[in-house]
Order: C-alpha cells, then sequence, then structure tokens
C-alpha cells in the first residue's frame, strides 16, 4: 500500500514555509529571502520516500491584499487550501498565541483538509521556553526548518495522514516546474539580496530566451521594475549593481542547471505592473475573477 497526495505549506508571510520545502526536498526549490511576500505564486515540490509521497505546494503567505498582485498572490494560497488533501500550517514558535489557520486565512468555514499545524523556528526559544510551548500545544509538531530539528516527525506525521494512492510522479522527480520558471525565481531572489529595501517589492523577472543545446546554456533574462529611478538604483554606478545579480544569479543558476551558463540579463521598466491586470497575466499571475485589479 502507497499514499500519496497533496500537502499544501501555508501560513503567514515569513513564517519559514520556503526553508521548510527545501529542507524537505533536500533541494533549493523555492526562494527565500528575509522579506516577507518573497514567494508569489505556488512553488510544487516532490518528497518521495517508503511508501509515501509528499506533494508540497509552498504558497504566498497569507495577507490582506492592497494591491492586485497581493490579490493574486492570496487567490493562489487559497486555491492551494482548497486542493490539499493535508495542511501544514506553519506559524512561528515564538508566537504565544497565533491564530488558527480559518483566522490567519480568513475563511469563511475551516478547510476540508486535516489541518497540522506546525510550530517553526524552535532554535530561536531556550529549551526552558521550548518546553513550555509544547505543553500548552501538545497536538502541534515543533521544528525548525533552518536546522532541520523536528522535520523527519513532520515527514512522518503528514505522510500517516496522505490518503492510499499510487504516487502520482516518478518516486525520482523533486519538482514539477521549468527551469525557465526556477532560473526567473534564482535571478529574483538574488535582486531581493543586493537590493535591501530600496526596490524588492517592484521587482519582476521573465527569461525571454533559455537555450539549454548551447554550451554554455544561454539565458536572456529582464529584471522589471516599475519607475525610471528603481532602475537607475538596479543597475548601479555605470552598470555594476545589475553586474553583481547577475554574477551571483548565474552562480545558482549552474549549480540547478548542473552545466556552465551565460546569463545575459537586462533591467527594463514596465510601470505600475503590480497593480495592472494584464502585465499580471504576462508573468503568469492569476486575479481572482470576483475582484478587480
Amino acid at each position: 500500500m502507497t499514499r500519496a497526495g497533496i500537502v499544501a505549506v501555508v501560513g503567514k508571510p515569513n513564517a519559514g514555509k520556503s526553508t521548510l520545502l527545501n529542507r524537505i526536498i533536500g533541494q533549493k526549490l523555492s526562494i527565500t529571502s528575509p522579506k516577507p511576500q518573497s514567494t508569489r505564486d505556488r512553488i510544487l515540490g516532490i518528497h518521495t520516500s517508503g511508501d509515501a509521497q509528499l506533494i508540497l505546494v509552498d504558497t504566498p503567505g497569507l495577507l490582506a491584499p492592497q494591491y492586485a498582485l497581493q490579490r493574486a498572490m492570496r487567490a493562489a494560497a487559497l486555491r492551494a487550501l482548497a486542493e490539499a488533501d493535508v495542511i501544514a500550517y506553519i506559524v512561528e514558535a515564538t508566537e504565544p498565541d497565533p491564530p488558527t489557520l480559518a483566522q490567519a486565512a480568513e475563511l469563511e468555514a475551516p478547510p476540508r483538509a486535516p489541518v497540522v499545524t506546525v510550530c517553526n523556528k524552535i532554535d530561536a526559544l531556550n529549551p526552558r521556553a521550548l518546553k513550555r510551548r509544547m505543553s500548552v500545544r501538545p497536538s502541534d509538531i515543533f521544528i525548525s526548518a533552518r536546522t532541520g530539528e523536528g522535520v523527519p516527525e513532520l515527514i512522518e506525521r503528514l505522510s500517516a495522514i496522505l490518503p492510499e494512492s499510487p504516487f502520482l510522479y516518478p518516486a525520482d522527480e523533486i519538482g514539477a516546474q521549468s527551469m525557465r520558471f526556477f532560473a526567473s525565481e534564482l535571478i529574483r531572489e538574488t535582486a531581493l539580496e543586493q537590493l535591501q529595501d530600496e526596490v524588492p517589492y517592484s521587482v519582476a523577472c521573465e527569461i525571454e530566451e533559455f537555450r539549454e543545446e548551447r554550451e554554455p546554456v544561454y539565458i536572456r533574462a529582464v529584471i522589471y521594475v516599475e519607475r525610471d529611478s528603481q532602475k537607475g538604483i538596479l543597475i548601479g554606478d555605470k552598470g555594476a549593481r545589475v553586474r553583481d545579480i547577475g554574477r551571483a544569479a548565474r552562480i545558482k543558476i549552474e549549480r540547478l542547471v548542473g552545466a556552465p551558463v551565460y546569463l545575459d540579463l537586462w533591467v527594463k521598466v514596465l510601470p505600475n505592473w503590480r497593480r495592472n491586470e494584464s502585465s499580471l497575466k504576462r508573468f503568469g499571475y492569476t486575479l481572482p475573477k470576483d475582484q478587480p485589479s
């Protein structure tokens, strides 16, 4: 008998969802950043061990949306909740009284799938505080996605709840998105790392060309921002910053594809793209049909 199913990994921004996905998969699939809201769409990772296959779906943080991109992000998280066989609800172990999933997601009714509440970041607590927190919340799983502590127990708990099913993917697969998608995300992650608090939320990345048959692999990518002033910041003095971003992103992409890469990186302005429905569709985001852009 085998078990397989979709595990939606949900929680507030910066709860550690992407770090947990990467930890379980054993490879970087979802970008991570100290900045909240770095995950903008659903990222799918596949973990197969023994007789269980977890289809893990990393989701954007649950938040009250203020503009079109955030509405698309919230819609992606809610779709993952609706489609899940099991829900891993990530809260911070340092938070004394975290809201329920229904409260955090502002759900009108509890989700149909079973919910496992996962208290992350236990490495931020001293042993006495952790023991006290565990006694108050005995049904929760306590982990550190950063160090891996408690993650095997979490995998075991999630696997036991999965429905009986044949594996949904080949046992050796770990992700479902294309190399183009992952390359775009790694470029965006690198921009987030190097831009600090200057323009991170206005950055989008689009892969215009991806030639795997060439040696080195040729990738032409465009980083989009919303204003000319942001473009200047991103390019930097005599192009220094965009070269630094390109150099660091290329190294990450080379690890991903396992081959030398020539990254041809450009910066362009797409005014107000986060609030424009057609621009969001261009980047692959889906707005909920009942909400305006």
